[in-house]
């Protein structure tokens, strides 16, 4: 099976929203993809502890911190409980902590930046809501695919396997 790269998914299918926020990676896994599950919650970790505490397998958990610096919605503690959990990974608008540690799993993680203060803890947010930012809506149930190039989310119904990337890999493009 051939690596997914978002460029090449980008070029053999319309309708593939890349995200345009730039994101810093974290993790041993550089290229992660998966079924998006939401969080939306402002320097706040509680919803975060436990949705990375629910098991999903293969999912991805796409977090919305409103693009806060200030506080860290996602640290080691969060990528051990996802791993344990089986997430792939995860993309935070906002900021994590404890990214050596992170940097030592074998998880994808993208994020604005680090900061060491945590998160508070008064249970604020919403789960598996559409979150936007980047110019991309990210809507609970769709596939997302993240690499070195950014992250993308494909169109409803639509998974990596669908997609023919053979011909743009050799030069062409072939859009389904």
């Amino acid at each position: 099976m051939r690596a997914l790269k978002t460029s090449d998914l980008c070029d053999a299918l319309d309708g593939i929203a890349a995200c345009s926020t730039q994101f810093r990676s974290f993790g041993r896994r550089r290229t992660f993809s998966g079924v998006i599950r939401t969080v939306r919650c402002l320097e706040d970790i509680a919803l975060m502890r436990e949705r990375v505490n629910e098991r999903r397998d293969g999912c991805v958990l796409v977090a919305d911190a409103g693009g806060s610096l200030n506080r860290a919605i996602f640290g080691d503690s969060m990528a051990a409980l996802m791993l344990r959990n089986g997430w792939t990974g995860a993309v935070v608008f906002g900021a994590v902590r404890d990214v050596a540690e992170i940097d030592a799993m074998d998880i994808g993680v993208k994020a604005l930046g680090t900061i060491a203060k945590r998160g508070q803890k008064d249970g604020g947010g919403e789960a598996d809501v559409p979150v936007t930012f980047g110019g991309v809506t990210f809507v609970p149930g769709r596939y997302l695919v993240a690499d070195d190039d950014g992250v993308i989310v494909l169109p409803e119904g639509v998974a990596p396997s669908d997609i023919d990337t053979a011909g743009v890999v050799q030069g062409g493009y072939s859009t389904p």
